[in-house]
């Protein structure tokens, strides 16, 4: 068994030279996807707002969104450090009331840190965190929470002027306590200048091949989401279409009585007194006494194995 990862892995990567692969999750089966495709972290993201939960942007995301969808990621436990977005409006308040929020993403949701998106302005919220002992990951260029303010999706970082001042957000993450930097569609140039400039990983999302790490998001790796298509994305598979296909398929067996076949059937018990309900068997369960009918709800109460159901 591997030997399970925490945030050490970052500042360690940044050391040897070695890239840090980071995935988002929202929920059970990405996060194992994402473990047994050998990943370093994970980020349950406010993407979830647009992937899972149907928004156009990230701005509807609560904290309740962000808590429970971080729950169902760290109960699979992973073995990965799971860091949790901070969704908006979490911590556009005093630092009191974001420290009480970020509390739940740990207590609650069972992250190992959170994210924040922004710069010098968020240095209040930011010093409260760390005094809290919450690890922050920062997040500069374009900021998703920040698009009726950028004008909407777009590169961030471009001309001397607005280059000089990304730098000194990234060294202003580092020197006040942030462990880890994203830097999101900025020039490849200027990601490489942050990159060199600070001690503290960088992970690049549309920031070109110098940063100390990388992440996408889930659904877009995977080609299982036709929104938004950023440039920045390299689409490793695409399983929408091959989920289509199934789903189709499915459809047709059903209505032309394809399925189920007798594989998919059990018979009487009494042909097959032995069997198991298993994807290899043909029997029913059977109980050694009828079960017992809830009057007022309707359904089974118990069943011989002692199970309530």
């Amino acid at each position: 068994m591997k030997k399970p990862k925490n945030l050490r892995v970052f500042t360690k990567s940044k050391r040897d030279g070695r890239k840090i692969v980071m995935l988002t999750a929202y929920d059970l089966t990405s996060a194992l996807i994402a473990r047994e495709g050998s990943v370093d972290a994970l980020l349950v993201g406010d993407s979830v707002g647009m992937v899972v939960l149907g928004h156009e942007n990230t701005l509807p995301v609560t904290i309740e969104d962000m808590v429970h969808h971080c729950a169902a990621v760290t109960r699979s436990r992973p073995g990965l450090p799971v860091i949790a977005d901070m969704p908006y409006g979490s911590f556009h308040v005093s630092p009191g009331e974001t420290v009480r929020h970020a509390i739940r993403l740990v207590k609650e949701g069972g992250a190992s840190a959170v994210k924040v998106e922004g710069g010098r302005r968020r240095g209040p919220v930011i010093e409260a965190l760390l005094a809290a002992e919450i690890p922050v990951m920062g997040h500069i260029g374009l900021t998703p929470q920040s698009i009726h303010k950028l004008g909407g999706f777009k590169v961030q970082g471009r001309g001397h002027g607005a280059a000089d001042l990304m730098l000194d957000e990234a060294v202003f993450l580092e020197e006040i306590g942030c462990f880890s930097i994203v830097v999101e569609c900025v020039p490849a140039s200027l990601a490489r200048r942050i990159s060199e400039q600070v001690n503290i990983p960088t992970i690049g999302i549309g920031a070109g091949p110098d940063c100390d790490g990388q992440i996408l998001v889930f659904h877009d790796l995977l080609g299982l989401f036709e929104g938004i298509r950023p440039k920045f994305v390299k689409r490793y598979a695409e399983l929408g279409q091959q989920a289509v296909e199934a789903v189709r398929r499915y459809s047709e067996d059903v209505r032309s009585g394809a399925f189920p076949a007798a594989e998919h059937c059990f018979s009487d018990e009494n042909a097959h007194p032995e069997s198991t309900l298993s994807n290899t068997s043909e029997a029913e369960p059977t109980h050694s006494s009828p079960p017992e009918l809830d009057e007022e709800h309707g359904y089974l109460t118990s069943c011989d194995n002692g199970e309530q159901g």
